[in-house]
């Protein structure tokens, strides 16, 4: 069965002042506690929370089960994605939250807090810790540096040390489900952590328009999509899933940049999908398969314990989808 949703947190909505331009995280290290400044909360949810299309719904991440993916496509259905409640959806879909990038961070810099009572810590005091802990985060995995458990209580947690291990498990969720970026433990006795791209892939976007932030997430979730649809899925789809987490083509993102050409250029150069005229389309269409560099670095195992390890279920919950990653698996052999 999976498990309860769990409160996830990565952007909040309503709280910021929206700046006109995002920032390049490369140009310059990024300063925490401006960043700070900008945004009281980067981390209200995990992944959007209506990751849907009229047509096709992402029903394993919204904790349903296969029969219901297949009802779900006559109808037109707003599920959630991996196990998110109020996931990051503002993450990804609000401009109002952005990066700034200026000095480094100040380790061990003083700060203002009082300390909380546990017992009355509000979800706001929470947002701003997940929040400047993702940024530090983005800071450690630009600069290739690991980063330790007592780096992030003395620089980031303060005074909230109590609720580390909360603010710690949705920090690293929106590094996951956003960012497609994983917290590895290298030194269990000294929790020291590497940050990776998710699924063994070895691109992170950085090099597209917006740099500086990694965009390995929409690519997770577009793999996903195309996995679940049957390994290929109509670029109208894909756009009504998209359009329904605020990514529009043609309108620039603050963390995406430019959706279509991120998709359908970048990820498609870079070997990631593969993007093709639907034969005998009258006008043309196009569709969407996973790319030869997909299939060499990640697999549809890996997809799916992926998002089953974020819903809090088992892969084999779901046996189409099994059945297939173990075909998947057992031709590579």
């Amino acid at each position: 069965m999976p498990r309860p949703c769990k409160r996830r947190r990565c952007m909040a909505e309503g709280e910021l002042e929206a700046q006109s331009e995002p920032q390049d995280l490369m140009s310059a290290p990024v300063s925490i506690e401006e960043v700070d400044s900008s945004s009281s909360s980067t981390c209200s949810s995990s992944f959007p929370s209506s990751f849907s299309s009229s047509s096709s719904s992402y029903a394993l991440t919204s904790s349903t089960s296969e029969e219901g993916f297949v009802a779900s496509r006559t109808s037109s259905p707003s599920h959630s994605p991996p196990g998110a409640c109020s996931s990051c959806t503002a993450m990804i879909s609000s401009p109002c939250s952005q990066f700034s990038a200026a000095s480094e961070p100040e380790e061990g810099s003083g700060s203002s807090e009082v300390m909380p009572c546990a017992a009355s810590l509000s979800k706001g005091e929470i947002d701003v810790k997940v929040d400047e802990l993702v940024k530090y985060l983005l800071f450690k995995y630009l600069m290739k540096e690991p980063v330790t458990k007592a780096e992030m209580l003395s620089n980031i947690i303060r005074n909230y040390q109590d609720h580390f291990p909360l603010i710690f498990r949705e920090a690293s969720e929106c590094m996951q489900l956003v960012f497609g970026i994983d917290m590895k433990e290298v030194q269990p006795a000294g929790h020291t952590y590497i940050l990776v791209t998710s699924l063994e892939l070895t691109y992170d976007g950085m090099m597209t328009d917006v740099q500086g932030i990694p965009k390995t997430g929409l690519l997770i979730m577009v793999l996903s999509i195309i996995f679940m649809e049957g390994n290929c899925i109509s670029e109208d789809m894909v756009w009504g899933v998209l359009n329904n987490i605020g990514l529009y083509a043609g309108n620039e993102h603050f963390i995406y940049g430019e959706p279509r050409k991120l998709i359908t250029d970048d990820f498609v150069q870079e070997g990631y999908l593969e993007y093709r005229q639907v034969s005998g389309s009258h006008p043309p269409s196009y569709e969407f398969l996973w790319g030869p560099r997909a299939y060499a670095e990640t697999t549809k195992m890996k997809i799916l314990t992926f998002l089953t390890n974020i819903n809090g279920s088992d892969p084999r919950s779901y046996p189409v989808w099994y059945a297939e990653a173990l075909r998947d698996e057992e031709e590579r052999a």
